[in-house]
């Protein structure tokens, strides 16, 4: 069973003002969502390394700290594989501030968009759909705006999470490792 977001951001919040880093939990999933999608090797720990270069300039997490941002990646990793599982973003929950929500969602987007160009070097040959992904997240990153707590503004925010998730996705679907064929359905004997 999954963690709700709220709880997820509560516990690394904590170990995060533990260790001293000066990061959100949200700039941490969206950094390492954008690593995920970027294309890093996901066989071994190789995206400690720049995940740990962006939070910490390069020095070692505390164990603790590190065993939460690994289950964390073995999810997210999950999720972009399997539909089933539902991908989402680590964001805080409907309860918080419409104001505060967006403002996680630019941190969010513009964690990612770092997470994804560092560890992308082709990011620039990518596919044209990609390339405006990324472009209309850029500015997704930079939104400022006053918002209102009625409908139509929480509205605006559902869909623009939902696009940045999708964009997530796509990215993903373009750098991630080719999904590995079950050969047990395709095999068939001959009689």
């Amino acid at each position: 069973m999954a963690i709700p977001p709220s709880l997820c951001i509560d516990n690394l919040k904590k170990a995060l003002d533990a260790a001293e880093i000066g990061q959100h939990p949200v700039e941490v999933h969206g950094a390492l969502v954008g690593l995920i999608c970027g294309g890093v090797e996901q066989d071994n720990q190789t995206w400690v390394g720049p995940l740990i270069d962006l939070m910490n300039d390069g020095k070692a997490l505390e164990s603790n700290l590190l065993q939460l941002i690994t289950e964390l990646y073995q999810d997210t990793v999950t999720r972009l594989v399997d539909f089933e599982f539902g991908f989402t973003l680590l964001l805080p929950e409907e309860e918080v501030s419409l104001s505060h929500r967006v403002e996680a969602l630019s941190l969010w987007t513009q964690s990612f968009l770092t997470g994804i160009a560092i560890i992308q070097p082709k990011l620039n040959q990518a596919s044209d759909d990609v390339k405006e992904v990324i472009k209309d997240l850029a500015e997704i990153a930079q939104v400022e705006f006053d918002v209102g707590d009625d409908e139509e503004s929480e509205a605006a925010y559902i869909e623009l999470q939902e696009f940045v998730r999708m964009a997530a996705i796509l990215c993903y679907s373009e750098f991630g490792p080719e999904p590995e064929m079950d050969n047990t359905e395709t095999t068939q004997t001959v009689h």
